[in-house]
């Protein structure tokens, strides 16, 4: 169903694919890709390099992050925001830890777009990525969005998760520096047969892609005959996806649908057809039968670890069995995992189905849903279902078209947009429950799971039609591609009214004299200081994991509340994968802070004195090691937590994604690398001196020597610290993006 074809090809006229054409080189046909037209258009540059700066056309943020990056961006010399700013609050709006400390952060954003110019989507009206499609995004635009999943490529828009920090150069007028990304084209052919959704074939895609990392950072461009075969939020549910790809951004082919999507939301201007040049070259190729395409259960914990639910159903004690044994090898015995209980009497029972999100809850999946469901019945057992549709528009349109009433005679509860069940702050399964999502992920540490607390949730993700079959088969199990159905609803009528009467726009007004409203839980980031002339580093958690999410360096769910509070939310970092990580941390910076009063602790003295170094030009801060860190998540709170607990450095083999190492480098935390050869058996405890770090930094270096002090010795390592800007550089040097700008004054 997916072929991976790893060589260069041509796209002639859009339609004739060659693996060669002599009329025109590689680099030059590149030019031709949609991506790249839309690129150059925003490349501050404007020239044809292999270096990119680019401004964005509008930014998106949701009550998770864009407090911090208000603060940061404040502190840095905001004034007024130079481009249309949305801050969603999708997020934090239904964890209730903390009384009004979420409710604090809502009215301090809707302050703060007064203030400086902003749009402010109140609680409950929208997830962030259904606003940014009805309402922000235009044919041949940018967006950049401080959440991972930030993807509109479907709509002729590309979007760009990034961290806070990049954000708030946009803010700033800066620009997002890149290298010229590869291009990938990506050739729909066929159409799904029935019962087949978005889902199944994103989580195809993902299966293909994420663990040999062969689209990493690269641009998926989707085009081909298929693309006419599927409808719009068909088409979005499997752009929204690809971040899972770990791709950098995506783009379509634009046709009369997408122009029918722009027409029904009152913005026909917003549209423009987009197609390849005549000549356009990709570095490589994955095509895509749709005909071929199955009914999708992508199991814990990865998207990427799919089968088909046929599949599933064939084998369900063997599948489930690695699962379990899959969960041992993570976490030990801190949990009992009992999956394989879930097969009675040869069939698999799921204790929960959600549809949700920017990824489920679409009209058209509801409406499949709630299709299949009508006068059926979920049961009165163990089996539960909720559903959110993504904005109050859909959820009006589901109403009006008596989709709702479908789904909640049948028992599914109807819920408002609400992005929590994706990340933990809402339908948190029960310990060993079978939750199966339309969401977007389904990592461990998520979802309400604790395994230091033996609390493990198990998450599936599945397409909203074989969900709803499942639902309606009691919890079993069930493909959609098995169940006969009849989907006579109306196509999606939208209506803006409630966002003419909830949604403040003051893009364009930005009123200065407007007093920021605070809450007692919105705190200011604390001092961060400048880089030493050397450093020296103690390995505050060494984790062996091939991959470590940002879930795990920082949990999502019942810390949203503490987002906007730097040193209580630094209290949750890598809570859940290395307890002890927060106390070492604190201890060592302790010990620089003791340092820099002139009190040099016997700890710090006698690593000095192991490498000839002397502590007044030596600073000394935390360091993890992991070998491949930071997939998933955007948020930055994953390094600011670091940085707010004494981190200078992480090491890794390579990072995970663009996102978590540009959250590091904004945060002044150096984003070390070794070769691949290396083998070197890190222990907590041990410690890395880097000499000359500062010097090297700033005169462009991207290698250097240093010494791993061991209780064994004093032994010789090779750290990299590659393509770096020299923006960048000066960021690390002065400490912190929030030092560099004010530095800059």
């Amino acid at each position: 169903m997916v072929e991976l074809i790893k060589h260069g090809v041509y796209l002639l006229n859009g339609k004739e694919i060659r693996d060669e054409y002599t009329g025109m080189t590689p680099d030059e046909a590149r030019e031709n890709t949609i991506t790249y037209g839309i690129l150059r258009a925003h490349d501050v540059d404007g020239a044809k390099g292999k270096k990119m700066r680019i401004r964005f056309d509008a930014m998106m943020s949701h009550d998770i992050t864009y407090v911090g990056i208000i603060q940061t961006a404040r502190a840095s010399g905001l004034e007024e925001f130079p481009l249309p700013y949305a801050m969603t609050n999708c997020h934090n709006s239904l964890c209730a830890v903390g009384g009004t400390i979420n409710e604090d952060d809502h009215v301090f954003g809707l302050s703060a777009a007064k203030k400086y110019g902003g749009i402010y989507v109140p609680a409950n009206q929208a997830v962030i990525h259904q606003y940014a499609r009805e309402m922000m995004v235009k044919c041949g635009n940018m967006i950049l969005g401080s959440d991972s999943h930030t993807r509109y490529g479907s709509l002729g828009n590309m979007g760009v998760g990034e961290g806070g920090g990049e954000l708030v150069k946009q803010l700033l007028r800066n620009t997002w520096d890149i290298n010229a990304p590869e291009v990938v084209l990506v050739w729909l052919e066929g159409k799904p047969k029935k019962g087949v959704g978005p889902h199944d074939v994103a989580i195809s895609l993902v299966k293909a892609t994420f663990e040999s990392g062969v689209v990493k950072n690269k641009v998926l461009e989707f085009a081909g005959p298929g693309v006419k075969e599927l409808p719009i939020d068909f088409r979005n549910g499997i752009d929204i996806m690809t971040t899972e790809t770990t791709c950098l951004s995506s783009i379509w082919v634009t046709d009369d649908e997408v122009k029918h999507h722009y027409d029904i939301h009152e913005r026909p201007n917003d549209y423009r057809e987009l197609q390849p040049g005549h000549v356009a070259y990709y570095d490589m190729m994955i095509r895509i039968d749709l005909s071929q395409q199955e009914a999708m259960i992508a199991l814990p914990f990865h998207p990427s670890n799919a089968v088909t639910i046929h599949e599933l159903q064939a084998d369900p004690v063997g599948i489930l069995t690695r699962i379990e044994e899959d969960a041992k090898k993570r976490f030990g015995t801190k949990v009992d995992v009992h999956l394989v209980d879930k097969v009675v009497d040869g069939k698999v029972h799921a204790d929960q189905g959600i549809i949700a999100g920017c990824s489920g809850g679409t009209y058209d999946n509801l409406a499949e849903a709630g299709a299949i469901l009508k006068g059926k019945s979920i049961g009165n057992d163990y089996f539960t279902a909720s559903a959110y549709p993504q904005s109050t528009p859909v959820s009006m349109a589901v109403t009006r078209e008596g989709i709702t009433a479908d789904l909640m005679e049948a028992g599914v509860v109807m819920k408002p947009a609400f992005c929590g069940p994706c990340f933990g702050a809402g339908d948190v399964p029960s310990n060993n429950g079978l939750s199966i999502r339309h969401t977007t992920r389904n990592f461990p540490n998520r979802e309400g799971s604790k395994p230091g607390q033996g609390q493990l949730a198990l998450v599936a993700l599945m397409d909203a039609r074989s969900i709803a079959a499942t639902a309606a088969n009691g919890g079993v199990i069930t493909a959609a591609t098995d169940v006969a159905y009849e989907n006579t609803h109306k196509p999606y009528q939208y209506d803006d009214k409630i966002y003419k009467c909830r949604v403040y726009n003051g893009f364009g007004k930005a009123r200065p004299e407007t007093e920021l409203r605070y809450g007692p839980n919105i705190k200011d980031w604390p001092t961060m200081y400048p880089m030493a002339e050397n450093m020296l580093v103690e390995l505050a958690a060494v984790i062996h994991d091939p991959v470590t999410t940002t879930d795990e360096l920082i949990p999502s769910g019942e810390t949203s509340s503490y987002r906007s509070n730097p040193l209580k939310l630094s209290e949750f970092a890598l809570s859940r994968r290395v307890p002890e990580y927060v106390g070492l941390s604190k201890a060592i910076q302790q010990q620089d802070l003791d340092r820099r009063a002139g009190n040099v602790s016997a700890n710090v003295a006698e690593a000095l004195k192991a490498v000839g170094a002397n502590a007044e030009n030596t600073s000394f801060g935390s360091c993890v090691f992991a070998n491949r860190p930071g997939d998933g998540s955007a948020r930055e709170q994953a390094a600011s937590c670091q940085k707010v607990l004494g981190g200078d450095a992480n090491i890794c083999y390579e990072y995970a994604t663009k996102r978590y190492r540009s959250n590091c480098i904004n945060w002044g935390i150096v984003p070390f690398t070794i070769a691949p050869e290396t083998t070197f058996d890190f222990q907590p405890g041990d410690k890395v001196f880097i000499p000359g770090i500062r010097e090297a930094i700033l005169e462009g270096k991207e290698e250097i020597d240093a010494q791993v002090i061991t209780a064994n010795g004093v032994q010789p390592i090779h750290l990299f610290f590659q393509n770096l800007t020299a923006t960048e550089r000066q960021i690390l040097v002065d400490g912190c993006l929030m030092n560099y700008y004010k530095n800059l004054k």
